[in-house]
């Protein structure tokens, strides 16, 4: 399933999962990272609410079994030959993506039919399905039928950068909307954090090494921040009503390949009832990636 972000990639599975729960089938449901995991623990157990969906990730798995499992890719090692349904989603996503590792504890852990889903695979995986004669289901619009926000590129020096984080985090306060704010490293991270929150102290920063990483995505979620730093750890998995997406340094082509930049991007606009939402690019410079996602954004928008 190739579908733009925010297309209702998960929704859209419900169906073949609703189909194997009544056959008594064994069903899995992958990703490469816990916090997407978290999130659709939640939604996959308000969907099924007759079925027991288990989550299974990192020192999370004192409980291993359920009609739905959700889990990370790492933790497949667990389950060799049981899945008669698996659906993967973010096969592009690292750590799962380039292991040959992990794809090879996928296919061990499938005995059925798999569902690989993603709304920014590479053209070598789109060309090996075709090879293979693999059935591909192209989903290019969202499912609230509005436009993909496109994003704009700013060009300045990084103090400029920062004084145009200031001046949007305030104004964002103000209209009652929520912003992340993404930086390319940890401690770029860190650093944005601690010269932001004297202008604007109700925020916080979170990346791989917060211990506190899901408190506080969970107090960003439910209203109780206004804004977060962050790094692309939270470029996937994340919709919040209102959300706007600033990107610091995005020129750093390191991180911020095309794809990246497409599923930050992303982010913004995903609920029905606020379909809109700012992006930005903020760099030295404008880089082949951010041109490439901002292209590919405006040519799915040209699906409506």
């Amino acid at each position: 399933m190739y579908a733009v972000c925010g297309a209702g990639k998960t929704e859209l599975s419900y169906g073949v999962i609703k189909y194997a729960l009544e056959q008594g089938y064994q069903v899995g449901f992958a990703l490469p990272r816990r916090d997407v995991v978290i999130e659709l623990y939640w939604r996959l157990k308000e969907a099924f609410p007759k079925s027991k969906v288990t989550a299974v990730y990192g020192d999370h798995s004192y409980q291993l079994e359920g009609d739905i499992i959700i889990l990370t890719t790492h933790q497949l090692y667990r389950y060799e030959h049981y899945f008669d349904l698996i659906v993967m989603d973010e096969i592009d996503a690292f750590p799962y993506k380039g292991s040959d590792v992990l794809e090879a504890m996928f296919n061990r852990a499938r005995k059925g039919p798999c569902v690989l889903m993603s709304a920014t695979p590479s053209d070598e995986v789109i060309s090996e399905f075709k090879k293979e004669n693999h059935d591909i289901v192209e989903l290019r619009t969202r499912f609230h039928k509005k436009e993909i926000p496109v994003p704009q590129i700013h060009t300045d020096s990084d103090l400029f950068q920062l004084a145009f984080v200031i001046r949007k985090l305030i104004k964002y306060r103000k209209n009652g909307k929520k912003c992340l704010v993404f930086a390319p490293t940890i401690n770029e991270c860190e650093e944005v954090y601690s010269k932001v929150k004297s202008f604007i102290p109700k925020g916080s920063f979170v990346h791989s090494k917060c211990a506190n990483r899901e408190e506080v995505i969970s107090d960003f979620k439910k209203g109780n921040l206004d804004y977060l730093i962050t790094t692309s750890v939270l470029e996937r998995g994340v919709t919040i009503k209102n959300l706007q997406v600033i990107v610091l340094n995005a020129d750093n082509e390191k991180i911020y390949t095309s794809a990246t930049l497409i599923q930050i991007a992303g982010r913004a606009g995903r609920k029905i009832d606020a379909p809109e939402g700012d992006v930005f690019f903020l760099a030295k410079k404008e880089t082949k990636s951010m041109r490439k996602a901002i292209d590919e954004i405006r040519y799915c928008n040209t699906y409506l």
